[in-house]
């Protein structure tokens, strides 16, 4: 009887405890939510590098830390800046701005945006050294330490700011499609992100000059004028005329302009710009159109001439630039370059003739990040060595390859170092942790936990989340899969899956991070009742080149095939409802979603395509032309991918939702295949989402995720 009784009193207080859990919702979780930062893993704001001191906002106040004992003490206050400003007759801030740490390698210091000035304070926060007057539209700003000056642009002019406000004209082209400073030049492929670059010792600034002129232009409509508007924009497509790009040196000493002499073809990619250390020369990876020839070429920066070819990388497939060279200090003759050219993401040590001195990494496995330190004697790489899932920090000894892990703890990590290369942050989460900041000097080995954030979801009824492996169709390669679903599967009961689905080049989904890097929305709906699988198939990244580029010139042929062993292996769980399975994606993951429709209608019940590539004959050159050649070369790749070829194999419930100010996948797609479906007696449904541009994002994101959900349990649970 007493036995009895504990078990009942066992299950009350286990269903009491149950009942108790709340349940989450949509502004919960998604992005722009009412209450989403609640559930955002806590963090350390502002926390960076200032020399070898750290700092970090705490209330109202950058407070400043020394290693040596982790005293901290109060390096400014919004107080202290109000009053800084007052005097210069600028507004009060309402808050902390965020904060941006400079240094030269002897000086460093802090700066802000605020009231259309950059205020940079001294070292010590106890006063404003400089202001820098701006004008309404100044943006990309790109600032040079050494010499305390800023590049910036605005519209398609390029402007410098010196160090007593003086604005000094770089360049600005009376035809508004020639920009100066372009910060978007080949669409912001090849790891390109900014325009400028300023010379290692801030004597000149090399730029980008793009010139569209002869891109066609390309329609979008604003309706949010009392009448439409169009705007036109220049997206230049597979197998059309594209863009062309020049480089160009301004001096400040004499203020002049040079353009190097890059020649023709000019439809050349021109990435990685890299300045040598004595400002005498530029280094640039040359791609050509076809993306399978790199060149790494000098050029003089005084006169702009062509003063060498160093080698030259092929692969019959593309090859793909993505990092500047690192010169080495103290060894301006030597320098890094980055290459898949043994099959994984990988650093050489080359000499300035062009001469491959040796492969400092190698092995089965992708360098992700370098950086070398002040003395030379070490490179800081992240790297996926231990894991494909995992992202960890390694010392590497530049004379000899040794490697050193610094990251001893699984997982993710965004580490930060010093100048020096002694101190390191060390940010990062795992499956099992929402976040945790390390602080660690590497000379004495001692760390110090600065932050171990609390689980946010502490509180509420979470599903069942788990990482795995399959093999991917070849039947060789293991593929890792997340799987999200409820915390209790009930015995006999069968459940609804929906596959989350991006599958293509430069993204990886499953990942040892926070609850391995499920989104909110899986968390959701594996709460609703739905089992949520994602598969990094062949073609996402961070596997290496053979991996990513099986899909060469046959896009969502390669990715289809391992999507649907992940299918095979759902069906094979016992609780799955094979005849309740649908799919999800965005983009690429759109491509996917419908692809997976249309070509396995058996299977796919109901299906959510966001901004989808449709016919990828509509997508920009740079990105289209690397993974399928022009339509003239591979028409055959072309049409096999064309989905509006196959609109009439549509059996289930298919949502397209498309941003009607989709500058990436313009809305031709969606829209061509309505008219594809029309023709083929078939009845996709039809989501827009005005002024909206590729996702949706703000506010509107939960309104977007609960049509998607109530899409499915219309016609999925």
């Amino acid at each position: 009887m007493k036995l009895r009784f504990l078990f009942i009193l066992a299950i009350t207080q286990f269903m009491a405890v149950s009942a108790q859990l709340k349940e989450f919702s949509l502004d919960n979780l998604m992005p722009g939510g009412k209450t989403y930062a609640r559930f955002v893993p806590k963090n350390i704001k502002q926390l960076q590098f200032l020399g070898e001191n750290y700092i970090y906002q705490k209330g109202d106040s950058i407070m400043i830390v020394k290693p040596g004992n982790h005293k901290e003490k109060v390096l400014v206050t919004v107080k202290d800046i109000n009053r800084f400003i007052a005097e210069k007759g600028l507004k009060p801030v309402g808050s902390m701005p965020r904060i941006s740490v400079w240094e030269d390698g002897k000086e460093n210091g802090i700066s802000f945006l605020h009231d259309k000035h950059f205020i940079h304070l001294s070292a010590d926060g106890s006063s404003i050294e400089q202001l820098y007057p701006l004008e309404k539209g100044d943006t990309d700003f790109d600032f040079d330490p050494h010499k305390r000056q800023y590049a910036l642009t605005n519209e398609n002019g390029l402007y410098i700011i010196s160090p007593n406000g003086e604005r000094i004209t770089v360049g600005k082209d009376s035809n508004g499609y020639i920009s100066m400073g372009a910060n978007n030049v080949h669409r912001n492929e090849f790891g390109i992100k900014k325009g400028t670059f300023w010379s290692p010792k801030g004597n000149a600034l090399a730029f980008y000059r793009m010139n569209e002129t002869m891109v066609g232009d390309y329609p979008l409509v604003d309706i949010s004028a009392r009448e439409a508007k169009l705007k036109n924009i220049k997206y230049p497509m597979a197998g059309m005329r594209s863009h062309e790009v020049t480089v160009g040196v301004f001096r400040l000493s004499d203020r002049n302009t040079v353009y190097l002499h890059t020649g023709t073809p000019k439809d050349r990619y021109f990435t990685n710009i890299t300045w040598s250390p004595d400002e005498k020369e530029i280094y640039i990876q040359e791609l050509n159109r076809r993306q399978d020839t790199c060149l790494v070429e000098v050029y003089d920066a005084a006169s702009g001439k062509h003063l060498r070819t160093l080698f030259t990388e092929t692969n019959e497939k593309y090859v793909e630039p993505e990092n500047p060279l690192i010169f080495i200090p103290g060894k301006p003759e030597l320098f890094i370059y980055t290459s898949r050219k043994d099959g994984y993401r990988h650093l050489y040590l080359y000499d300035t003739s062009g001469k491959m001195i040796r492969q400092i990494t190698r092995g089965e496995w992708e360098v992700l990040s370098a950086e070398i330190d002040p003395t030379g004697k070490y490179l800081y790489i992240t790297s996926t060595e231990a894991s494909p899932l995992e992202v960890n920090l390694y010392r590497v000894t530049l004379s000899n390859g040794k490697r050193e892990r610094l990251t001893p703890a699984n997982g993710v990590h965004t580490p930060l170092m010093s100048k020096s290369g002694r101190y390191m942050i060390d940010r990062y989460s795992n499956h099992n942790t929402p976040r945790m900041i390390d602080f660690s000097d590497l000379k004495t080995g001692k760390t110090k936990n600065l932050l171990c954030a609390p689980d946010p979801y502490d509180g509420y009824a979470m599903p069942d989340i788990k990482c795995g492996t399959i093999k991917a169709a070849d039947g060789e390669t293991d593929l890792y899969y997340r799987l999200t679903q409820p915390a209790k599967i009930e015995t006999g009961k069968k459940y609804p899956v929906i596959v989350y689905v991006y599958g293509g080049p430069h993204v990886q989904q499953v990942r040892d991070g926070w609850k391995w890097d499920a989104r909110g929305w899986d968390i959701y709906m594996a709460n609703r009742g739905y089992i949520i699988f994602t598969i990094d198939g062949r073609g996402s990244a961070n596997r290496g080149s053979a991996f990513e580029n099986v899909t060469h010139r046959q896009l969502g042929k390669i990715e289809l095939q391992d999507q649907m062993e992940g299918i095979k292996w759902l069906k094979s769980l016992p609780y799955v409802d094979e005849n309740r399975i649908g799919v999800h994606g965005w983009s690429f993951g759109g491509f996917m979603t419908t692809n997976m429709m249309l070509n396995n209608p058996e299977t796919f019940k109901t299906g959510v395509a966001g901004g989808p590539v449709i016919d990828w004959k509509y997508y920009e050159i740079m990105y289209g032309e690397r993974y399928m050649g022009s339509p003239k070369e591979n028409a055959q790749g072309y049409k096999n991918s064309n989905l509006n070829r196959i609109a009439g194999n549509l059996q289930g419930h298919l949502l397209l939702i498309h941003g009607d100010q989709d500058p990436v996948v313009v809305w031709q797609h969606s829209l061509s295949f309505l008219k594809s479906c029309i023709q083929s007696g078939t009845y996709p449904d039809y989501f827009v989402y005005p002024g909206h541009f590729h996702n949706v994002l703000g506010p509107d994101r939960v309104h977007l995720y609960e049509k998607i959900t109530r899409y499915f349990d219309d016609y999925l649970k």
